[in-house]
């Protein structure tokens, strides 16, 4: 039997528990394999376009995740040598042009649910960047928590250049806050491509990757995060997220609340016994 520290049963909450293993999406591929989910998108003969499905479907799935007990970190990727190259031309952006004003709405609120849902989830989402990763494709990059690009990848915020803002899916709130005011706004107000040494130089990307291993060094480390304490990594994840609309007071506040959570963890009860019996800990996640 599992050792637990902490008196108490697991919770059993309606809706809670249902593992996304057998999962089968309609418009990319998924796999779960240790912990790791891994989503591709598969377009690969149109470098992996979003469509109005596409949108919905991955929508829906980061809103499943914080009550899929068999996911504790997500890769994101594209097949093909390529990310994804945004809305598709002809199944979005065509019909868009004849649609009415609340019809525009409810899109563009659909694609920032995805965003939203992919900051709420509790699991680190790591992106593998590889070839083209433009318009929604690189917001799918921004909204991630980390990012492997590759020597070949280049990332475009293209809105301007089809005469739309830069504001599209929290771009003007998340990207200032990944490299900075300046840098974003230049991308935001160009377009231009951002390669992938000075992606990284900027913080974009985490790691510059060989294109044959992104994809393995992204799972590599959602792996490595799925071995850590990782209801403590969804409470980090939380607080990231939080803390950019508090003030200092109120984010130590919130942390000392968050930190306290997480100290009547079973987890934090195993790494103190396994420090003192000089063993690396094993989390479990509760």
């Amino acid at each position: 039997m599992t050792q637990r520290y902490l008196p108490g049963q697991p919770h059993q909450l309606p809706r809670h528990n249902q593992p996304m293993a057998g999962y089968q999406p309609e418009h990319f591929l998924l796999a779960v394999q240790d912990g790791v989910a891994t989503v591709s998108l598969n377009r690969p003969e149109r470098k992996n376009p979003l469509s109005f499905d596409s949108y919905a479907e991955l929508r829906d799935f980061f809103r499943a995740l914080p009550y899929a007990p068999d996911i504790h970190a997500v890769v994101i990727t594209g097949a093909g040598g390529n990310f994804c190259s945004g809305g598709d031309v002809h199944e979005i952006i065509g019909p868009l042009t004849q649609l009415d004003m609340p019809g525009l709405l409810a899109f563009t609120r659909m694609t920032g649910d995805l965003v939203k849902a992919m900051r709420a989830c509790p699991q680190p989402i790591v992106a593998a960047i590889d070839g083209v990763c433009a318009g929604a494709g690189a917001i799918l990059a921004m909204a991630s928590d980390l990012r492997y690009g590759t020597e070949r990848s280049k990332t475009y915020f293209l809105f301007n250049k089809v005469g739309l803002a830069g504001c599209d899916m929290g771009a003007c709130a998340l990207l200032p806050r990944i490299i900075g005011q300046g840098r974003a706004s230049e991308l935001l107000f160009t377009g231009r491509g951002l390669g992938a040494l000075e992606a990284e130089r900027w913080g974009f990307y985490n790691r510059v990757c060989d294109a044959d291993s992104v994809l393995a060094d992204a799972q590599a480390m959602a792996a490595q995060l799925v071995a850590g304490p990782t209801f403590a990594n969804g409470i980090t994840k939380k607080m990231l997220q939080q803390e950019w609309n508090m003030g200092v007071d109120e984010a130590i506040e919130a942390e000392a609340q968050a930190q306290a959570i997480c100290m009547a963890t079973n987890d934090f009860h195993r790494a103190y016994h396994a420090f003192v019996a000089k063993q690396t800990p094993i989390f479990e996640g509760d």
